[in-house]
This record gives C-alpha cells, sequence and structure tokens, in this order.
C-alpha cells in the first residue's frame, strides 16, 4: 500500500545507527542519505532493499504522539535477530519475541522502543 514512510528524529546521528543496526537482520540497510545542504535544509536517511529506500528519517523536531511501526521478517529467526540487534543498539524491550495469537495463530513479533519512544516491531506471518 504505501511507496515509503517517514519521521523525524531527535538525534539523526544516534537514530540512524539505531536503525542500520536493528534493521539489518531484516535484510534492510542504508540505502541514501540526502544531506542538510540540499533542498529543505535537513538531513535524511533512507532504509530499504534493492536500492529503494522504503523508511525514512530525518533531523527535526519528534512528533509528540508516537508511532507504532512493523518490518515485515521473512523468519521468526529474524525476528528474533531484530530484537536483540534493536537492544543492543539501545533499543528498550517492549515485548519479547513469540506468538500473538490475539492477532491470528502465526502472527510473530517483537517490539522495542526507539530512542525517540517509537514502538517498533518486525513480524512474521509464517508458521515456523
Amino acid at each position: 500500500m504505501f511507496d515509503h514512510v517517514g519521521f523525524p528524529v531527535k538525534s539523526f546521528k544516534k537514530s540512524k545507527t539505531f536503525y542500520a543496526d536493528a534493521l539489518a537482520p531484516l535484510g534492510f540497510s542504508l540505502v541514501m542519505e540526502v544531506s542538510s545542504d540540499q533542498p529543505g535544509g535537513k538531513s535524511h536517511a533512507g532504509f530499504g532493499t534493492e536500492g529503494r529506500p522504503r523508511f525514512w528519517i530525518s533531523e527535526g523536531e519528534v512528533d509528540k504522539g508516537n508511532m507504532h511501526i512493523a518490518f515485515k521478517a521473512k523468519t521468526r529467526k529474524a525476528v528474533e535477530e531484530f530484537y536483540e540487534a534493536a537492544l543492543k543498539a539501545g533499543g528498550k524491550d517492549n515485548g519479547a519475541p513469540g506468538l500473538r495469537p490475539h492477532y491470528h495463530e502465526n502472527y510473530y513479533g517483537a517490539f522495542v522502543i526507539d530512542p525517540d519512544g517509537h514502538n517498533i516491531e518486525a513480524v512474521c506471518h509464517m508458521p515456523k
């Protein structure tokens, strides 16, 4: 449905490192950066696959309301690796990897809080 999504972060450098580390187990990497000397005057970092940025962060004022973003994982192991990488990168636990059968029987997710307080999830919908 979405082509890409993004939001501002309080500490661009810290968040860029957090997302690079946390999203690596899901196969996402930093694929594009736009520096603050470009139109708009703010730095942006785009993460994705195959050279296509799908998730963006930018330096700026953090929205007052926290957001929830779920990233698709190909396997349950990738969900677990995301969780560990995100915690190691400074994220806070918001739900260890596990089944969430109240969504559906194969919903396997993990949740962390990013440096700006957003609820970030990795989810796999496949059976074991």
